[in-house]
């Protein structure tokens, strides 16, 4: 029975991305909607089929399962679906299914295609894609809530004048922010004191509220640097309080400003360069966290960031190898540094530790192994002093284990594809992800290509490598929701590392491998993957899109929690998302798990 129109009109405005829009557009949009009624186990659509149009669901369930018949999600009233295969060729990528008596709103597919095109809101919540944005990391475009100060020093109106200066002196500031409650009313400087109280010969308890300058001109935190450059210019000033509805929440000086420019990756290589000490190297490693926040304000790709981070880390290891040359003398026999996880695939985040090894020439004796061994413990001690923790897993060069010739290395690889239990599928794993930081690289070029082949030759080995990869699933619930961690320090959140990331991760390394690529980096990986036809190029779009997402909002996270002034980590709690936000990760974790049962029943998963 068709809905009146009255009613579906309420209907989708209590439906993002309609409540969006306006009355001419639902006038246009709310004709459109047909009405369709399935029974319990009816099939909405199969996978492959062409899409009449976009689902929304009224009243009842569908089930949503995968190609290969994996139940992927579980959906109620006020539900889309639909929308993946119809971005793309108008395919299903799933198979839908009613699971009782259900009412669903069908939008057909040219009306789904105007709605995109012509309506802001419905194009980003139904491109599930990450459409590139502004990359621009530069002061002038960066939101001031980047560049403040975030706890400004505050006195209330009759606070002494002297009381002010020794306050100012002590916290190595320049200004105070008077205050009422939370409320800013006023503004005193050094220059302020100088030139009123003591230049003028005031009394030096005079109360702050008669020198201070009323009513400051302030920003709201949604400003931009270069806001801030023409209030300074213009008003001739060097600080700048920031407000939200009055209150003060921030302040931004020409310090700041200095201090922001100055963050660049360039900037902190070029010290890391000239550092004498891992002691040295730690005072600009620190500036990390910072860098990120910039990058990630200015609208930068994660893997830029993530690549000018690593950028960092790779600068730090080869000055501690240079250094440890000067100190040890020249190396006996030619040797290889190599990082492997997430410093090896060039994805490093405010979040990381150290993973390495050392390939050596075959003519090494064990005097020259000796020294290998003083070179790898300078390394990775002064790894870890720059903020680079040692490997919980020992995956380090100090371990004689990752400190072997080149032979030993080959014999490594072959037995472990040779022999592919669960340790060997580990280090692989990890082993896989190798890449060259400092020394003779042509140590490791013949034996990845040896291995590479060799691995891609035995379906066994790539049989548990897929096993393998499918050890880390997304945190989804059925019910349209995530399975959030259940108890301890991160109760009620979802790792976005080892429960997103880390699957794409997986899933890339073995695509690489099935087409013996070098690459080491996830993006590329898949990119490879797709030219070289390991994986479908819809499948593989899909897979690179939940990826940037899953990896955007990873830092993202990261950034907030730098701002607020709190160590970075990988858990999010759904909560903190809007329910725009938490719909297009969902659909992120949803793409992975089709991928992983994709690859699962399609090339010899060992059960």
């Amino acid at each position: 029975m068709p809905i009146e129109p009255d009613d579906l009109r309420r209907f989708l405005t209590s439906v993002h991305p309609y409540d969006a829009l306006d009355t001419d557009a639902l006038d246009v949009l709310v004709p459109q909607f047909l009405t369709r009624s399935y029974k319990p186990g009816e099939e909405v659509y199969a996978v492959g089929s062409q899409l009449e149009g976009l689902y929304l669901v009224h009243t009842g369930q569908v089930e949503i399962r995968d190609e290969n018949g994996v139940a992927v999600s579980l959906l109620g009233p006020r539900n889309s679906f639909g929308e993946r295969g119809l971005m793309r060729e108008g395919l299903a990528a799933t198979t839908a299914s009613a699971l009782d008596e259900t009412v669903l709103l069908m939008l057909p597919a040219y009306a789904f295609r105007e709605l995109v095109a012509e309506h802001a809101a419905a194009r980003r919540f139904f491109d599930r894609s990450r459409a590139a944005r502004p990359r621009r990391s530069d002061l002038a475009h960066s939101r001031v809530e980047t560049l403040m100060a975030r706890a400004p020093l505050t006195v209330p109106p009759e606070t002494p004048a002297q009381q002010a200066a020794l306050m100012m002196r002590e916290e190595g500031v320049s200004s105070l922010c008077i205050t009422r409650g939370r409320d800013l009313i006023g503004i005193v400087t050094i220059r302020d004191i100088s030139a009123k109280v003591v230049a003028g010969g005031m009394d030096t308890n005079i109360p702050v509220s008669e020198i201070m300058s009323h009513e400051p001109v302030t920003l709201p935190p949604s400003a931009i640097g270069s806001d801030v450059l023409h209030t300074m210019v213009e008003r001739g000033i060097g600080h700048v309080p920031i407000t939200d509805a009055g209150r003060l929440v921030g302040i931004v000086t020409q310090t700041d400003l200095t201090r922001f420019q100055a963050v660049s990756s360039a900037e902190l290589v070029a010290a890391i360069a000239r550092a004498r000490s891992p002691a040295q190297m730690a005072e600009t490693t620190a500036r990390i966290p910072q860098l990120l926040a910039q990058l990630v304000a200015g609208g930068n790709r994660h893997e830029v960031t993530t690549r000018l981070i690593t950028d960092v880390a790779d600068t730090v290891t080869r000055r501690l190898l240079a250094l440890a040359e000067e100190d040890l003398g020249t190396a006996p026999v030619p040797w290889l540094w190599l990082a492997c996880g997430s410093q090896g695939r060039q994805e490093q985040t405010g979040v990381s530790d150290q993973d390495n090894c050392m390939i050596l020439d075959d003519s090494a004796t064990e005097r020259d192994l000796e020294y290998f061994r003083e070179m790898a413990k300078f390394v990775c001690d002064g790894l870890d002093k720059a903020g680079y923790f040692y490997c919980p897993g020992d995956m380090m060069a100090t371990n004689p284990r990752w400190l072997q010739t080149q032979s030993v290395w080959r014999r490594y690889f072959r037995g472990w594809i040779e022999k592919p239990d669960p340790e060997a599928q580990m280090l692989a794993s990890v082993m896989f992800d190798l890449r060259p930081i400092g020394g003779t690289k042509s140590l490791f070029e013949d034996l990845q290509h040896e291995t590479l082949e060799a691995a891609s030759k035995n379906s066994i080995f790539t049989a548990h490598m897929i096993s393998n990869s499918l050890k880390h699933t997304p945190p989804l619930g059925l019910l349209r929701g995530f399975a959030t961690i259940r108890s301890g320090e991160h109760k009620n959140t979802v790792d976005l590392k080892h429960n997103g990331v880390v699957p794409v991760v997986d899933l890339a390394r073995v695509y690489a491998l099935q087409a013996r690529l070098p690459e080491a980096g996830t993006r590329a990986r898949i990119e490879g993957a797709i030219a070289a036809g390991a994986v479908s190029g819809s499948g593989g779009q899909d897979l690179l899109d939940a990826y940037d997402l899953i990896a955007e909002t990873r830092l993202e996270h990261q950034a907030t929690l730098v701002k607020r002034g709190e160590k970075p980590d990988n858990y999010l709690a759904p909560s903190d998302l809007s329910d725009f936000e938490r719909s297009h990760l969902r659909d992120a974790f949803v793409v992975i798990k089709s991928m992983q049962s994709a690859i699962g029943h399609g090339r010899g998963m060992l059960g």
